[in-house]
């Protein structure tokens, strides 16, 4: 194979003037080392954690276009207030794109190297909107036989972060879970783990939709947070599973202070006596999303053993080392196409996916709309 001098990729850049531009650039494709592989790149689906660092702060509905058809410019404005958060990254211009799959067409001189060379593999390592990605063997995954880069695109962050729940509820003494935006591609996936494992899930969604995607599939527990019944919903479907844990994609708003406050009130319905201070059961939430970028909002009526913080899937594959991690990655590939299947609602290009109507779509995090870059179509 033949690997090439040049490859096109996508670039955000936020100026320090509150602007942001995307772009493609054409950039040199190194010669890989030793235990380095270069990949032909094919899939690489758009998750909320890359379009989070594509389109940083920025305001879409001021979004405009320039450039060629060949080369299209991307610029919108960022409000004043949010360019504090930007500050780490102003007039950096950044490759996107966590993960991507596609095939193996040079190799460095390593055994691990040339044991990738033709094969078709997933990654992970950053800068996946590219045509040509030049990365450490270490971090690919051969895929089997008959997968093809559009089966393994997804094979990381959403299969990684929905067994890393299962795990940290395993660790932490739970038994149970919650999940908010629960009828996401990384849910279903979370719902298929658990249906499988026997470990109870209670599933939170917004929409009459979502509900009917998730008992579809068999979820048992789905409340919808716009019903007027949803405390006690929630409250039943918590005392039913004993779930003590939830993992929350929104962020902001009123939601995780709700799920605090149905864990303590569930709990409390076998309470053998009263304590002013609540249950001793510790209730606890993860933010890991931010869907809602507002402040979180809660009432205190959980007593004093409870928690609420933040969860990454990469600081927890690090705290549970390179074999913990490994066993994870191997049920990934061994259940590629059956419980880590993801589904995509449109395949595009580079160009594409820097045209203003893909953008309108893709940019809204819709549940059943999750868009697939292919970087070489």
């Amino acid at each position: 194979m033949t690997q090439p001098a040049t490859t096109l990729q996508i670039r955000t850049l936020v100026r320090n003037n509150g602007e942001l531009e995307l772009s493609l650039q054409e950039e040199a494709i190194p010669q890989p080392a030793a235990n380095e592989v270069v990949v032909r790149v094919e899939a690489a689906p758009m998750n909320p954690s890359d379009l989070g660092l594509l389109f940083g702060a920025a305001d879409l509905r001021t979004a405009k276009a320039s450039g060629t058809a060949a080369r299209p410019v991307v610029t919108a404005s960022i409000p004043e207030l949010a360019m504090k958060s930007m500050a780490a990254r102003l007039d950096q211009s950044m490759p996107v794109g966590n993960e991507g799959a596609g095939v193996v067409v040079a190799a460095g001189a390593s055994p691990e190297a040339q044991a990738l060379l033709g094969k078709t593999v997933a990654m992970i390592g950053g800068a996946m909107y590219t045509q040509y990605r030049c990365i450490d063997a270490a971090q690919c995954m051969r895929l089997p036989e008959g997968a093809t880069p559009a089966d393994g695109a997804s094979s990381f962050v959403n299969p990684l972060t929905a067994l890393g729940m299962v795990e940290t509820m395993r660790r932490e003494g739970h038994k149970a879970l919650v999940h908010t935006a629960a009828a996401s591609n990384l849910g279903q996936m979370l719902n298929r783990i658990c249906i499988q494992d026997g470990v109870g899930l209670v599933n939170i969604v917004r929409k009459k939709e979502q509900e009917d995607i998730l008992r579809g599939i068999g979820a048992k527990y789905v409340c919808n947070a716009t019903s007027p019944d949803f405390m006690q919903e929630l409250t039943d479907a918590l005392a039913a599973t004993g779930a003590t844990l939830a993992f929350d994609a929104i962020g902001g708003g009123k939601l995780a202070g709700q799920i605090l406050t149905c864990m303590e009130a569930a709990i409390n319905r076998t309470a053998k006596e009263y304590s002013r201070y609540g249950s001793t059961v510790h209730k606890q939430v993860y933010i890991y999303g931010g869907l809602d970028r507002g402040p979180t909002e809660f009432t205190r009526g959980f007593g004093m053993t409870w928690g609420m913080g933040g969860w990454l899937l990469f600081p927890f594959l690090q705290k549970i080392g390179v074999e913990g991690a490994q066993k994870l990655k191997a049920r990934v590939a061994a259940e590629l196409k059956t419980t880590f299947a993801s589904r995509y609602t449109k395949e595009v290009s580079l160009v594409e996916a820097l045209g203003l109507d893909e953008i309108a779509v893709y940019s809204k995090h819709a549940t059943g709309e999750k868009y697939l870059l292919n970087p070489n179509k």
